[in-house]
């Protein structure tokens, strides 16, 4: 009877071993899952936002009579570096200078390529590009629609960027081939989540050497998260108030603080 036990208890470890191993084979030769596909990277990027500020100031001057400004716009850019798009803000500064006239919104429109590059193993990005500044709305001559080309070269935090009008600047008779250049500044600090900003510009309008002005600008720009940005800085030109003065006797180009709320989709 031990010996019928014994037996039996052998064929039985023999059955298993063989079941084992023949799972252990059929295991062997079957392949492992592949890992999942990771889905490719669209080379399209689409992006929205929306503003709100305290004045308008663009290169230094209020667009708005120094009153807040809605703002905002779209963007698409292709991996290759080109891109388009386009921006809106609400302004005063037309009906400001003649009541006769409802212009109340800026619509820029540009397009360009911007990509980087490396000399002496460092990282430049530059910026190529035109731009289209028009103002809806009924006019006698002239017109202030403004086109501009533009190129920029940077490194780190530092931009360099010089813009030439094509035609008259913003409505000047005889100011085609005005030209601007703009020194920015953009340096993360490190500390919640805050950029440093700073810049310097030089607005030359061709034959009104009176027309002519530098502009400044240091702030702050905070992250809030989920898209969110808050902006806070203090603005000023040396611009003449001879010359840029309203019909309210505002000098548009006076030094301020100012603050914005962004949200970037």
């Amino acid at each position: 009877m031990k010996k019928l036990a014994i037996a039996v208890g052998a064929v039985v470890l023999c059955s298993s071993a063989a079941t084992a191993f023949a799972q252990s084979a059929t295991d062997a030769a079957t392949p492992a899952p592949a890992a999942a596909t990771a889905e490719p990277v669209s080379p399209h990027t689409f992006t929205a936002n929306v503003s709100l500020a305290s004045d308008y100031r663009y290169r230094g001057l209020s667009q708005s009579n120094r009153h807040p400004a809605i703002q905002g716009g779209f963007d698409y850019a292709h991996e290759s570096g080109f891109y388009i798009g386009n921006w809106n803000s609400s302004i005063s500064w037309i009906s400001d200078a003649d009541k006769s006239v409802s212009a109340p919104i800026e619509m820029d429109f540009y397009g360009g390529f911007k990509n980087t590059f490396k000399a002496s193993d460092m990282e430049f990005n530059y910026d190529v590009g035109v731009l289209q500044y028009f103002y809806p709305g009924g006019y006698s001559q002239p017109r202030p629609y403004t086109t501009e080309i533009y190129a920029g070269i940077g490194y780190g935090p530092v931009f360099l960027k010089y813009s030439q009008a094509l035609t008259n600047l913003f409505g000047i008779a005889n100011s085609q081939y005005s030209s601007y250049i703009d020194l920015s500044f953009n340096y993360p600090l490190n500390v919640w989540d805050l950029t440093m900003n700073a810049h310097l510009g030089y607005q030359n309008v061709q034959h009104i050497s009176a027309a002519s002005y530098l502009d400044w600008k240091l702030g702050l720009t905070k992250d809030l998260g989920k898209g969110f940005s808050v902006a806070v800085a203090y603005i000023g030109t040396n611009a003449k108030e001879s010359f840029y003065t309203n019909s309210y006797n505002h000098n548009v180009g006076n030094n301020t603080g100012w603050v914005s709320l962004t949200k970037t989709f």
